[in-house]
């Protein structure tokens, strides 16, 4: 099976295999101007949280506006693998898990999906026992599960990791987890969310101290409460959850996706042209926004689920730091990083969440860009022009870079690695073609590796 979005009337009921590596490439022939308007599709991050929050509630429900992505796909498949029942039709997906047969997700599946460590605060909350391997996803960075461990054990839980798997499962006679006081040593939005989840069933009342802030985080929350539970706080550093004895059905609308938006304004940006967008939550983009200000476009709020882009004809450089929310996300990083290559001037750009998130400078200097790497740092001196080239994605945000540089550069580029795009933006070839993009996906079965060119 090719690593493909979801089927939209895929029954995943208890069926899940593998995909193969996509031998697809995309080629964008650049310096098009786009006009329009683009559909902003529901947040892959809060799909994926609220996937696994399904393990908590023995009733249907319905999810709403969720993407139709590869990883979306994944986390269904490994649901299935675990008895839940799950049907899809259009952007609604409708969730049973009155009966989970399994409390160990299958390895073939989680070393795919980052996310699905998710999983075991909710099956634990649900079943007293879990057995989760230890996750994959993006070669970004280390993302230890370190913080999620010590949360549960301050919950009441046993947890053991022994050759790859988190064994857990809850002392006494109960079966329940025990609200706790909780700090955590960073705010990571995976602790954040596991434990958050894992305490809504819980005796007691859980805080989590140090929380993350992201708007993933409190939708989550959202959705939670929706079905019953009672979670305060969420968006803020400090989140206080009383457990309840059981959830309940709901329905519930997914948030718009903030980096999906944020990525197209910079297509906007970096062609020059006038789009908007919708639906967004403009106070998600903020830090963007005001990045985007700083160099020289324009962003106007049309409505408040509207954005509007007018780039400007030159753009100055800025120096960018990422930073947990609400400071600029490092899912933005990458796709300035592409920007700024155009500005006039130096930029400087600090990657402070994830140590290996860099790797897309060596493609972006195949195409004519200037950035030299040193650490965890770049200097991103502004050329005049960047021309087309054959590149590889390394990771999700890097592919999104690859394919903003690919619509301001002159003559086609050539991407391969399209597997990491498919992960979490939805359609978005579609949407930039409509929006004026010149660009086509092809199957080459011939492509060859490209070199990597060596940075610093």
């Amino acid at each position: 099976m090719e690593d493909r979005p979801i089927n939209p009337s895929l029954n995943l009921t208890n069926t899940y295999s593998l995909p193969e590596e996509d031998k697809s490439v995309l080629q964008i022939w650049g310096r098009n101007s786009l006009k329009g308007h683009a559909k902003i599709s529901g947040a892959k991050n809060s799909a994926l949280a609220i996937m696994a929050g399904a393990l908590l509630c023995p009733e249907d429900f319905r999810l709403r506006n969720v993407p139709s992505l590869v990883d979306v796909e994944r986390m269904g498949q490994i649901l299935s693998s675990l008895g839940v029942k799950l049907e899809r039709n259009g952007d609604i997906l409708d969730i049973n898990a009155s009966h989970i047969g399994e409390s160990k997700a299958p390895y073939e599946l989680v070393s795919q999906l980052r996310a699905s460590f998710f999983l075991i605060g909710p099956m634990l909350a649900r079943l007293g026992v879990a057995r989760v391997p230890l996750p994959g996803g993006c070669a970004i960075g280390a993302r230890p599960v370190d913080l999620h461990v010590r949360g549960l054990r301050d919950m009441g839980a046993d947890v053991q990791i022994e050759h790859g798997i988190v064994h857990a499962y809850v002392n006494g006679s109960s079966g329940k987890l025990k609200g706790a006081k909780i700090y955590l040593d960073y705010p990571s939005v995976g602790a954040t969310e596991t434990l958050m989840m894992a305490a809504t069933l819980a005796e007691g009342e859980t805080t989590i101290e140090n929380a993350a802030q992201e708007p993933e985080v409190a939708d989550l929350a959202n959705f939670c409460n929706s079905m019953g539970a009672r979670v305060r706080g969420a968006g803020t550093n400090t989140i206080v959850i009383s457990g309840v004895p059981k959830l309940h059905s709901t329905d519930y609308n997914i948030i718009p996706d903030r980096i999906e938006a944020g990525t197209l304004l910079v297509a906007g940006a970096i062609t020059h042209s006038e789009i908007s967008i919708s639906p967004v939550v403009p106070d998600h983009l903020t830090a963007a926004i005001a990045k985007l200000r700083e160099i020289g476009a324009k962003v106007i709020e049309d409505a408040p689920d509207c954005l509007r882009i007018i780039g400007g004809h030159q753009y100055v450089g800025t120096d960018i730091e990422t930073l947990p929310y609400p400071g600029f996300p490092t899912d933005m990083q990458a796709q300035f990083m592409a920007l700024l290559t155009l500005a006039d001037g130096d930029s400087a750009i600090s990657e402070t969440v994830f140590e290996n998130r860099l790797r897309h400078v060596a493609e972006l200097n195949r195409m004519g860009a200037d950035i030299r790497v040193k650490g965890n740092h770049a200097l991103v001196r502004g050329v005049p022009m960047l021309s087309g080239a054959p590149v590889l994605a390394t990771d999700l945000r890097a592919s999104a870079a690859l394919v903003l540089a690919a619509l301001a550069a002159e003559g086609k580029t050539t991407i391969q690695g399209l597997q990491h795009l498919d992960r979490g933006y939805e359609k978005l070839e579609e949407k930039l073609r409509q929006l004026g993009a010149k660009l086509e996906r092809v199957q080459d079965e011939d492509t060859l590796p490209v070199e990597t060119v060596k940075v610093g």
